[in-house]
């Protein structure tokens, strides 16, 4: 496959979101919330510690982190949403502070690997229906940022959500000239 990975939409999200819940799936569904609203990377989603998110008894609102890439801060929003499944998450696998907020299964490595983030992605998609060889990591990446862009077309607030430095990159990532031909062209067959 070329190209790439394109964002989420919304129904896509709830009936992720609605599948990990009747799963009882915790930490899938905080890890599903949480990429949607950090918009990081999966090797900086994968190395988040609990204090990151949660530098008291409840997850904060918004958080900063270094990127690994760009070695440059970004700062994020959690929502209610996100905040309530991470702190479910926590409390279910009796986390500390210093923790990886999402641990690794085998002992040789203290949090999940980007692939095995890579695969849960790939089962949320399938799980839903969709085909999962056309979404990715970088799809969880993109998807809210999209999404706010398609919503109020403000460029300047996609780059600031993505940490992009220039503009150009920030119009690629999200793909919008091909996003408003396809928007005119809808418009023009009505």
């Amino acid at each position: 496959m070329t190209g790439q990975n394109p964002p989420l939409k919304l129904r896509e999200i709830w009936a992720i979101r609605i599948q990990l819940q009747l799963g009882a799936k915790t930490r899938d569904l905080a890890m599903f919330n949480l990429a949607i609203d950090s918009k990081l990377r999966a090797c900086d989603l994968t190395k988040l510690r609990v204090r990151d998110v949660c530098p008291g008894s409840r997850v904060a609102p918004r958080a900063a982190v270094m990127q690994q890439k760009t070695q440059r801060p970004v700062q994020f929003e959690i929502t209610e949403q996100t905040r309530e499944s991470v702190e479910t998450s926590i409390k279910a696998a009796e986390l500390t502070p210093s923790d990886f907020l999402f641990p690794g299964r085998i002992h040789v490595s203290p949090h999940l690997s980007a692939r095995q983030y890579a695969r849960l992605v790939h089962r949320w998609v399938r799980s839903v229906g969709l085909d999962d060889t056309a979404y990715g990591t970088h799809t969880m990446r993109r998807t809210k940022a999209s999404l706010i862009y398609r919503r109020t077309k403000n460029l300047r607030a996609g780059r600031l959500l993505l940490g992009h430095t220039k503009v150009e990159s920030t119009v690629r990532y999200l793909g919008i000239e091909v996003d408003d031909a396809f928007e005119m062209a809808e418009q023009t067959e009505v």
